[in-house]
């Protein structure tokens, strides 16, 4: 088998306000397959808005993808997504299982503009 690079494999991180938004935003991705698969979990936020402490229920995506196609998965991410800015953060995968990277590059189709 041959040695998958880490180089454009990531997580992109993502809160949404609701369940339902969450799976709405996470459905999506995988269908576009421009994800490979999104984790959610219920998360407590404590976070500045409008000049005050705000204390929410949030759902966190856990979002499997190739990052080279990080500008249009943002932009559907902003389409779908209720809050005026959304956390949309990449980071790097900088180790991983050999037969993960495959699977996630199996199941991403990344999209040239």
């Amino acid at each position: 088998m041959e040695k998958t690079s880490t180089s454009s494999y990531g997580v992109v991180l993502v809160t949404a306000t609701s369940p339902e938004e969450a799976d709405a935003i996470a459905s999506s991705l995988v269908e576009a397959r421009m994800a490979a698969c999104v984790s959610i979990t219920p998360v407590q936020s404590i976070y500045t808005w409008d000049g005050k402490v705000n204390r929410d229920q949030e759902w966190q995506l856990v979002i499997k993808t190739d990052l080279s196609q990080f500008d249009q998965l943002a932009a559907k991410i902003q389409e779908l997504h209720s809050y005026d800015v959304p956390e949309i953060i990449g980071l790097p995968i900088i180790a991983g299982s050999e037969a993960y990277l495959q699977w996630i590059s199996e199941n991403v189709s990344v999209k040239k503009l």
